[in-house]
């Protein structure tokens, strides 16, 4: 084991989770003991509109290695893995969800790559998704598929549970973007990584806070953020439809000049509904990347923090 390596730091973003927040954390504590190496946990709340801050602060008092971050409102998930990586201080960081959906049991085995065998980034990935909606299975396979063939990359299975080297978290923390995926942008930079396949555990209490919409913004988000393919779709299908204007046109004049023309609006009314349409989903696609542009250049905070829970400056320093 690398001497220089002394500090483990556990970042779990936090949301709407009173039903099994104390339970839960008492559980990665446990198994962060495990680890071989000194740890702190840090909790994120992103906003939480019930007692999962009041929580939070109680349970800084039982476990002295915990540290509370609150937010003033919801900024979202990325925002809160972000404000955890500024705060965490461990020479290597875990993020993980505070469901327990991402099995803590994990831990030991990501840093044992990490400090025996030299690995700067373990990712825990999804052998199998565990009990999913069809709709939320269908969209995730078909999410991933295009994804992939967008970046190049091989995200099937990604989850944000992984470990980090502090160099890998500095890199992330250079970055001067603000609407991040913290997923995709782990595996572009290209750091030397070890996947390690899990099954997705059962919610044992409360219900996720993920909803069809917000996945559906995810996912938009994430590929906006790593390609400009989507662009680059609306310039191709507008050369499509010009050539196809070309050759309608040119039967349109063969059947004036043949008399063979015939009466009616049918065609023109088609086509103006499908030029519609795809001019209004271009330009749709325009916009989004357009927002993405004036969100950044605005230059606002990714969060606000609130408040942060009492901690022992000497937590993780170990017994």
């Amino acid at each position: 084991m690398s001497d220089e390596k002394k500090l483990l730091s556990i970042v779990i973003p936090v949301f709407r989770e009173e039903a099994h927040i104390r339970e839960s954390l008492k559980v990665i504590a446990s198994y962060a003991a495990k680890c071989g190496i000194d740890y702190e946990l840090v909790a994120v709340d992103d906003g939480s509109p019930d007692n999962t801050w009041k929580i939070l602060q109680e349970l800084a008092s039982e476990i002295k290695e915990l540290r509370c971050i609150g937010f003033v409102r919801n900024f979202g998930k990325e925002a809160a893995i972000r404000a955890g990586l500024e705060t965490a201080r461990g020479d290597g960081v875990i993020v993980i969800d505070s469901d327990l959906q991402h099995p803590p049991e994990l831990m030991p085995e990501m840093v044992r790559f990490w400090r025996e065998e030299g690995y700067s980034v373990v990712n825990a990935k999804k052998a199998e998704r565990g009990r999913e909606s069809i709709i939320n299975k269908l969209g995730a396979a078909v999410f991933y598929s295009f994804f992939n063939k967008l970046t190049g990359g091989h995200f099937k299975g990604s989850t944000d549970y992984k470990l980090l080297d502090r160099e890998v978290v500095e890199c992330y923390l250079s970055l001067k973007e603000h609407l991040m995926f913290f997923r995709g942008l782990i595996g572009w930079f290209g750091f030397k990584s070890k996947d390690i396949p899990f099954t997705v555990a059962k919610r044992t209490r409360g219900s996720s806070s993920w909803s069809v919409k917000s996945l559906f913004r995810l996912a938009i988000h994430a590929i906006t953020s790593f390609s400009t393919l989507p662009l680059q779709l609306v310039t191709f299908t507008g050369i499509l439809f010009s050539l196809a204007a070309l050759g309608l046109g040119i039967q349109t004049i063969y059947n004036y000049i043949t008399g063979k023309a015939e009466s009616g609006f049918t065609t023109v009314i088609l086509l103006i509904l499908i030029i519609g349409s795809v001019l209004m989903i271009s330009l749709g696609i325009i916009g989004k990347y357009i927002s993405k542009i004036y969100d950044e250049i605005k230059g606002r905070p990714m969060y606000i923090v609130a408040q942060k829970g009492d901690y022992r400056e000497d937590a993780g320093d170990g017994a």
